[in-house]
């Protein structure tokens, strides 16, 4: 059979800066860790489940660069905030132990997990998919990402404003499961590969957004993130 071409043009995930490099990161997919800081889950009614984390996905095209103007989503009254850590992928892993999950590691950015509030309520009230609330466009905020040589996940704060006035704030150490737990388990399930993002979860104190909200989130030891939220779509 002759090779096809496409039909179309289809949206693509962008190549995300690497910090001293001329060259981008490209994605592959976008996983996201629930309830992984305690204080977060107690601030949404939930307890957390230490048997093992969970996850849930977002589409690469959901990706936009920080320094962006991004639009008040559709369909939603409630929009909220998450600052997190992301760790970028740039080894294959499957059914790796947790020791040598880390090996896996490009680097890691600085992010914000989007979400639709209401939506995601709803979906739980009735035991529904999340991905009205979590999965829709420009609901994965990221900046430029540091090499895993040049930084090391420990105790460093991470924190988030809105209009310069403090939001979040915690420590790396308050993650439920480590970053190489977390590898560890989603290679039980997933064939991993170069490209693929984690996002490990926010601190308490997420909370709603509207049109013309200044935001600016940072890991210290990453530097910080910046994305105003524009008029409704």
């Amino acid at each position: 059979m002759a090779a096809l071409s496409p039909v179309f043009a289809v949206p693509s995930a962008p190549l995300i800066p690497i910090v001293g490099l001329a060259s981008g990161f490209p994605v592959h997919r976008i996983f996201c860790v629930g309830r992984n800081y305690a204080a977060h889950a107690a601030e949404m009614g939930n307890t957390i489940d230490r048997a093992a984390p969970f996850y849930f996905t977002k589409p690469p095209t959901g990706l936009v660069l920080a320094g962006d103007t991004i639009a008040y989503p559709p369909g939603t009254k409630d929009y909220h905030h998450e600052i997190e850590l992301v760790v970028a992928l740039g080894a294959p892993a499957f059914r790796i132990p947790a020791e040598q999950a880390m090996d896996c590691v490009y680097g890691y950015a600085v992010g914000l997990d989007m979400t639709r509030r209401d939506l995601q309520q709803i979906a739980k009230d009735k035991q529904r998919p999340w991905d009205l609330g979590k999965a829709f466009e420009q609901s994965a905020v990221i900046g430029e990402i540091t090499p895993a040589a040049n930084f090391a996940p420990a105790a460093q704060t991470i924190a988030l404003s809105v209009n310069d006035e403090q939001r979040q704030t915690g420590r790396l150490d308050e993650m439920v499961w480590s970053i190489a737990e977390l590898i560890s388990d989603l290679s039980r399930y997933y064939h991993l590969t170069p490209g693929d993002l984690i996002y490990t979860g926010t601190p308490a104190g997420v909370g709603a957004l509207q049109p013309g909200d200044r935001l600016k989130g940072m890991v210290e030891g990453l530097g910080s993130i910046e994305v105003t939220i524009g008029p409704a779509a």
